[in-house]
């Protein structure tokens, strides 16, 4: 009989329901585990009282699942498991609420879901909140393994309460396939074979119908190359390696790289033999790793996408997107994240959820952010164009995570619903008159100094006398202080976080149009956070940036407190008060750091106007 192709399957459920048990009795039956094991197991369990359950049966798996002496999972743990008809990947995810965000990465690429539920308890909340996220992940056929039907006396009319409950919340889902099972993991009950204590069930065991589930086929649809490598080996061989992501590619067919747009026709198909020669294919399909050689010389890189001429994917820098966030750092909006799609990453900064779904009710409430384990919609804003599918219509090409800059921690996962009009419909204008002409008749380079450093450092003061000595010598200034700036164009903003995070965006752009016009713009800004004092270079460059770091401890600042704003946040009248109750994150590495502890005004002017100098911003 034909091999059917690899199916992709997640289990999932409350915690206890077997899911551990199942994928135990599995390996067994398959004779892929020790026999002697399973034995030792259950005299274990008989001796402890219980039924041999998830816990033990959990180490058959060669150390897969880590439900240890606590029963709690951290990671997503996977297994191979081959039968006579298929090959089939198994990802195990924790039933734990607080690992949501686990169950979420399993289920990102998987074919069909195991939903365990047990025959005593019924649905579950969790059961609930495993199954909304599986099918926001676009699962959509789904087998319900009705678990433990031993300890309710394999009660068929039980069986068709349970199933009958699901299935009422199942439509509440949209379109869903729903195939319930009845089974005793533990003893094996319509696992991998029909049980005799089940006669009433004359549906398949949860094998023949994993074995004879059909993936829905993509056939010659959306041909989609994530490129990995350029390669270059010689000068008669210039390809292009990544993988196909889905349908089909032969030689001769014509492709369009995206973002770039380039056209080319398919010359070669190269793949690696068993001996690590090169192997000539006429054609590739999902899954396989290959070279492409084009007829034309066209640019081919890492980040680009492959496609069809006659099927291209969207482009677009703006999208409405569907994301779990699974980080305990809650999503602040407005702050620069890493996007990345297959081989594609881009900057991305995520607007405030337009709504977030309680994952058990499926409600949607009006939360500003995302903290772990919440589902919401958000608006993606890249920082270059991105090509793309929509989720529904091809999960490889339109599923993404988002990864936080400095950590490099995934801290969200999600899928593209659709591009934002005005993606397409915003162009950026491009004027005669531009910044180097500007700087042509000013007689200097446009520059920011981005002075940071807590309150009482001396930023202000710093930056007024700064400002005085380029007027000076006849340079053309522009000075935005945080508090001025925060009595106009910020006055709508607080102090949280996610508002901090805003105020530094406006004030980077402010600084960049500013710069445009030829200035030298000077901010003088506590902007207490890494990320968004790295996204203000990002908006300003190519514009030259000095972040200027005005360090001084917390305790001289607080002697100083010319303001009387440390003693205020002491009693709790300031909260959020930066180096009281919120973190100073300090510069890594600033062009100048300044120990405004020792220094005056004057020889902290001197420092940064050097700075100007040897960047080449003026001319002595």
């Amino acid at each position: 009989m034909e091999e059917s192709p690899i199916l992709r399957v997640v289990t999932c459920g409350s915690v206890d329901d077997g899911k551990s048990t199942l994928i135990g009795r599995l390996f067994f039956d398959l004779d892929q585990i020790p026999t002697d094991h399973l034995e030792s197991i259950r005299e274990d369990s008989k001796t402890v009282g219980t039924r041999g359950g998830d816990l033990d049966l959990a180490l058959l798996t060669d150390g897969l699942i880590a439900e240890r002496a606590q029963g709690i999972t951290i990671d997503v743990a996977y297994r191979y498991l081959s039968t006579e008809r298929r090959r089939i990947i198994v990802a195990d995810t924790p039933g734990h609420e607080q690992y949501t965000r686990n169950m979420a990465t399993g289920a990102s690429t998987a074919d069909v879901a195991v939903v365990l539920m047990d025959a005593r308890k019924g649905l579950l909340g969790q059961t609930q909140r495993h199954t909304r996220i599986v099918r926001l992940l676009g699962v959509r056929n789904i087998f319900v393994a009705v678990n433990k039907m031993d300890l309710i006396n394999f009660d068929e009319e039980q069986f068709r309460n349970i199933v009958t409950t699901y299935e009422d919340f199942a439509r509440t889902l949209g379109d869903c396939n729903v195939v319930p099972i009845p089974i005793c993991a533990l003893d094996g009950d319509n696992v991998t074979r029909h049980s005799d204590r089940m006669d009433w069930y004359d549906g398949p065991h949860l094998l023949e119908a994993l074995e004879g589930f059909r993936i829905p086929n993509l056939g010659e649809r959306h041909f989609r190359l994530s490129v990995q490598l350029a390669i270059r080996p010689n000068e008669s061989f210039r390809g292009s390696a990544g993988l196909v992501e889905s349908g089909r590619v032969r030689v001769g067919d014509s492709v369009v790289v995206q973002p770039s747009g380039a056209r080319a026709t398919v010359a070669r198909i190269v793949t690696m033999g068993r001996l690590g020669e090169e192997v000539d294919l006429q054609q590739a399909v999902r899954g396989q790793s290959i070279v492409l050689v084009f007829e034309e010389q066209i640019d081919c890189g890492r980040g680009d996408l492959v496609c069809s001429s006659d099927d291209p994917p969207e482009l677009a820098n703006q999208f409405r997107t569907a994301l779990v966030w699974m980080s305990d750092s809650p999503m602040i909006p407005g702050r620069s994240y890493l996007l990345k799609i297959g081989s594609q990453t881009a900057g991305v900064s995520l607007s405030a959820p337009k709504s977030v779904v309680d994952v058990t009710s499926g409600e949607s409430s009006g939360k500003a952010v995302l903290g772990l384990n919440d589902i919401g919609y958000v608006n993606a804003n890249a920082d270059r164009m991105i090509a793309f599918d929509r989720y529904e219509e091809n999960r490889e090409t339109g599923g993404l995570i988002i990864i936080d800059r400095y950590t490099k921690e995934t801290i969200a996962a999600g899928m593209i619903q659709y591009s934002l009009r005005r993606s397409h419909n915003l162009h950026r204008h491009v004027t005669t008159v531009d910044r180097t002409s500007r700087a042509q008749l000013k007689n200097h380079a446009a520059a920011v100094v981005w002075l940071t450093g807590l309150s009482g450092a001396g930023k202000s003061t710093i930056a007024n006398a700064l400002e005085s000595s380029l007027y000076e010598i006849g340079i053309h200034t522009a000075l935005l202080d945080g508090d001025n700036v925060r009595l106009g164009l910020n006055k709508d903003l607080g102090f949280s976080e996610a508002d901090r995070t805003e105020n530094i965006r406006r004030l980077s752009e402010v600084a960049g149009l500013m710069a445009e016009a030829g200035l030298v713009v000077i901010v003088a800004s506590i902007s207490p956070f890494r990320a968004e004092r790295d996204a203000a270079r990002r908006v300003i460059e190519p514009v030259k940036f000095i972040e200027v770091h005005c360090d001084i401890s917390v305790a001289d600042a607080e002697r100083r407190d010319p303001k009387g704003l440390y003693a205020k946040a002491r009693s709790g009248q300031l909260p959020n008060f930066t180096g009281i109750d919120s973190p100073y994150e300090a510069p890594l590495s600033p062009e100048l750091r300044l120990d405004c502890s020792k220094l005056s005004v004057t020889e902290a002017v001197s420092y940064i106007l050097e700075a100007l100098y040897s960047s080449d911003v003026m001319h002595r």
